[in-house]
């Protein structure tokens, strides 16, 4: 089929072995691509019940049909597993520019099982794969991982990557499986969330490096580059776009306390005091900032950053993301952005998701307060924090404690009734004791607290919704949450949402595949995805139970507003929810939705 190889890789690391499997068309078509294709690898090859860090659990490595191609916002790679950090269903998505690489190897998905003795790093390309020894590369953090893993295939050199090679890494965090670990690949993108990096470690892989000459074909190339040229004129007008290009997702900060639903003081406020001091406004005031793209976008969100002064001068980041911003400087109250920039540094390196590093951190801080740890540690203290990240990593004292999760710590210092997740998987940034549809989106994602699979805070800030809104709240989440799924097995990126509504994204997969589908049979696939996804969820364990927020968040009102989303508002729109999936009142698949 157009956009596909029709082939996936499946690499046993434990016996030092691959094999190619061929994909027919019709199976591509079922699966499409990205999480429809990761999903259905996932159901297939994971043994039920198998353990997140056991050698049969696969770590998947997918692309879409886009990927390579002129469609803008497509250099992303998804990464499927099951997730030892909530022990259900686990994706992760990162871009920069390892996608269009990892697609010139030739397949459509990598799936790789087992688990080798001693560390290696495996290089795939369109002539095969080659187990390398990792010793020397094991304990290194990810930048030096990266360099010295591709300087070993001869794909850099003089310091200079090549531009048709690339590597993914873990850092000491995957290595000592630390379950929130990451994934990270050009320095500074991450698979962050679900601890993909732990599952990687579990395998002894350091790292994946990949190059190759292979193209994918689209089915009407001469409407690929017309299509592209549409969007990028289109783009020049967008008027979010220009923010993104000009703040990044930093904006984020004065849009979300503006609001009062800025999680601040570990989900105790709304509002951060000075939250100036760490907006999109100050990193560009106080630091030299640049704006920086994944290959193939125009938006350019990412922020090169550079401190300027301090104790911290001279350090170089792509960041910090809006997500960082609020983990340390609203849940910590770290003060300035010079400190978050040199956390998140600290983060990337030792391989640690900043979301749920910040959420740690803070939940360690009123332990301290509380008495129920020695250990004293307080909120703006950043050096503490910094010493708390890397005894994480290496899994030592407090750090032991934290490594295994926010369910783990919070049941061994007797701090349940506060601690903050879903499914063992910490919210981002948007308290959804204001932003109710947020509420929605953390209690039913398929992989825990997520802000991503619907990015709802998006209507519920722009006002095309009321964030109290009960009633029809689940029509327009579906309707967005479709549309996102959708964009994930293409696999484009997030922030390309407003310019590409349903009828472009219908227009893309006709252009790179042939499948003329519209809108209705794009939505029907959706719900039929998200149902293989809730299938395996089942299967591992998950019940309807578990589609549900912490207690404060039902309990304890914000200071700020006096609000909070009851619990009988969050089961209308679940059962709205689970209606609207075609699912029975107590979230179980019916015969005709999965």
């Amino acid at each position: 089929m157009h956009g596909f190889y029709n082939r996936v890789l499946k690499i046993d690391v434990g016996e030092r072995s691959y094999s190619i499997r061929e994909l027919s068309d019709r199976e591509l078509e079922e699966s499409l691509g990205g999480k429809g294709l990761g999903t259905k690898l996932l159901l297939e090859e994971n043994p039920p019940g198998v353990d997140p860090l056991a050698p049969d659990n696969n770590l998947i490595i997918a692309l879409g049909p886009v990927t390579d191609t002129p469609i803008y916002g497509s250099s992303r790679y998804g990464i499927f597993t099951k997730s030892p950090q909530t022990g259900f269903y686990s994706e992760s998505y990162s871009g920069g520019k390892a996608a269009e690489v990892i697609s010139r190897t030739g397949y459509d998905a990598i799936v790789i099982r087992g688990a080798a003795t001693t560390p290696v790093f495996i290089e795939i390309s369109d002539d095969g794969v080659i187990f390398h020894d990792a010793t020397d590369l094991w304990g290194l953090d990810t930048c030096a991982a990266e360099d010295r893993a591709l300087e070993k295939i001869g794909k850099k050199r003089n310091g200079v990557p090549s531009e048709r090679a690339a590597a993914i890494v873990i850092g000491p965090a995957g290595e000592n499986l630390v379950r929130f670990a990451l994934i990270e690949n050009d320095y500074w993108r991450s698979a962050g969330r679900t601890g993909v990096g732990a599952v990687m470690g579990s395998k002894k892989i350091k790292a994946v490096c990949f190059h190759g000459n292979q193209r994918r074909t689209v089915a009407f190339p001469e409407e690929a580059a017309i299509f592209a040229k549409e969007i990028l004129e289109r783009g020049k007008s967008n008027a979010g776009v220009a923010n993104y290009k000009k703040f990044g997702t930093p904006m984020m900060v004065a849009a979300l306390n503006k609001a009062q639903a800025f999680p601040t003081q570990y989900w105790s406020k709304g509002v951060r005091d000075n939250w100036e001091e760490i907006s999109a406004e100050s990193l560009n005031e106080r630091c030299h900032v640049t704006p920086r793209a994944c290959a193939r976008c125009f938006i350019a969100c990412g922020r090169l950053t550079t401190v300027r002064n301090g104790p911290h001068a001279g350090l170089k980041i792509e960041g910090p993301e809006y997500e960082t911003l609020y983990s340390f400087g609203g849940l910590c109250l770290v003060k300035t952005v010079e400190e978050i920039i040199y956390l998140n540094d600290l983060c990337d390196r030792l391989g640690i998701d900043t979301i749920t590093a910040g959420n740690l951190a803070g939940l360690t801080i009123e332990a301290s307060l509380r008495g129920k740890i020695a250990e004293k540690i307080a909120y703006g203290d950043t050096e503490a924090i910094a010493q708390l990240l890397e005894d994480i990593a290496h899994r030592r004292g407090l750090g032991a404690v934290l490594a295994e999760g926010i369910r783990h710590a919070a049941a061994r210092w007797e701090l349940e009734d506060i601690a903050i997740h879903v499914k063992g998987m910490e919210p981002a940034g948007y308290d959804p004791r204001v932003l109710k549809g947020m509420g929605l989106g953390y209690a039913t994602s398929d992989r825990g607290a997520c802000h991503l699979r619907a990015t709802f805070y998006k209507p519920e800030l722009s006002g095309m919704i009321p964030p109290d809104q009960i009633d029809g709240k689940a029509e327009l989440f579906v309707d967005f949450e479709d549309r996102l799924l959708i964009a994930d097995c293409l696999i484009v990126c997030r922030f390309y949402r407003d310019l590409y509504p349903w009828e472009d994204l219908a227009r893309i997969i006709r252009i790179t595949t042939g499948l003329d589908w519209g809108k209705e049979e794009l939505a029907r696939y959706a719900g039929h995805v998200l149902s293989r996804c809730r299938a395996f969820n089942l299967r591992e364990g998950m019940t309807p139970a578990d589609d549900a927020l912490p207690p404060r968040f039902h309990n304890e009102p914000l200071p700020e507003s006096g609000k909070a989303i009851s619990e009988d508002d969050l089961k209308r729109m679940i059962q709205d929810y689970y209606r609207l999936r075609g699912w029975d009142e107590e979230g179980h698949l019916r015969e005709t939705s999965g």
